[in-house]
């Protein structure tokens, strides 16, 4: 994304979509494109698992469309498969992301895991919303050290019936309400525009970040965009 970063220039703290840096109770990230760089062993096992569906595997940059929406519906969406058959693929996709590990292929962006510190000795509530299935998601945070920062680690389920981003952050803010979290003031930081409609529909606002796999049409209504860690930690910390 070439997207100049863009901060609402209120400075009584809040604008019409919601509280500015250092206010929010809880902040809510999504994971592949925000925290990990997870596109090179997403797209590898893709390429892998088209190739035992013996359907056309695409260049590397199309496979990185995959990176975000939730693996059945990109399966559908972008190889064209039945509901059957995308069933099938995913299979073989699980199957190949137990072989290797869910976290192989991928690497925390720099900067993300000492902001994420920062925030969470702070105090401030954080939480995990990822289309990615949470059986997955849960490892990769304990893989690279992050598990424990976070309150609440939200992902789809496993049979498929949570993965829209709405419904993950729908499932993340009860989490946080049943453990007495303050989810008034809330905001997400994502990377694609699943999240910023996925937020959109719980009347949370989202930060995009430039460094994930969206494209600047996709930022279009988020509350901000970001191209670095610092920028991201004045707008969530002050």
């Amino acid at each position: 994304m070439d997207l100049p970063v863009t901060i609402p220039d209120t400075l009584d703290g809040t604008d019409a979509r919601g509280p500015l840096a250092g206010t929010w109770s809880c902040i809510l990230f999504d994971l592949d494109g925000t925290i990990t760089d997870s596109g090179p062993g997403i797209t590898h096992r893709l390429a892998l698992t088209l190739a035992e569906m013996g359907a056309p595997v695409p260049s590397q940059s199309d496979l990185m469309r995959w990176v975000g929406p939730p693996i059945l519906d990109s399966f559908r969406d972008f190889a064209g498969f039945t509901p059957e058959q995308s069933l099938d693929a995913l299979v073989i996709y699980r199957r190949l992301v137990a072989e290797v590990g869910a976290y192989s292929g991928s690497a925390v962006y720099p900067g993300m895991a000492g902001l994420i510190s920062r925030l969470h000795a702070r105090g401030v509530p954080l939480a995990v919303s990822s289309s990615k299935p949470e059986s997955q998601v849960i490892p990769i945070l304990e893989h690279f050290g992050l598990a424990s920062a976070f309150t609440v680690i939200c992902g789809a389920s496993d049979d498929e019936s949570r993965s829209a981003k709405a419904d993950v952050v729908a499932e993340a803010l009860r989490r946080l309400g049943e453990l007495g979290v303050d989810t008034s003031r809330t905001v997400l930081v994502g990377d694609r525009i699943h999240d910023v409609e996925g937020a959109a529909a719980h009347g949370i606002p989202a930060i995009i970040v430039e460094w994930g796999y969206g494209s600047p049409a996709e930022a279009v209504d988020a509350m901000a965009v970001v191209h670095s860690t610092d920028q991201l930690a004045v707008l969530l910390a002050g």
